[in-house]
């Protein structure tokens, strides 16, 4: 990177502070430690989630292994 560009600045997705993103920056692309803890615990409790559906259960899949045994018994036998 040349003297003359600016070094490349983000939002923390916490506090939405502006932060420089360098290698200087150890909490990034928060802007501190805090703010990372901060977001940390909203994944850990389900405030952030990545939208789609929700995810099979044990149950959900046993029957589901069931259900393609069964299947394929039934074709061969």
């Amino acid at each position: 990177m040349s003297n003359t560009q600016r070094p490349l600045e983000v939002a923390c997705p916490q506090c939405r502070k502006k932060v420089v993103w360098s290698e200087k920056n150890a909490y990034r692309p928060f802007c501190s430690e805090r703010c990372r803890l901060l977001d940390l615990g909203a994944w850990a409790d389900g405030s952030h989630r990545i939208a789609g559906e929700p995810a099979m259960d044990e149950t959900e899949i046993d029957e589901m292994i069931l259900r393609a045994e069964r299947g394929l018994q039934e074709r061969e036998g």
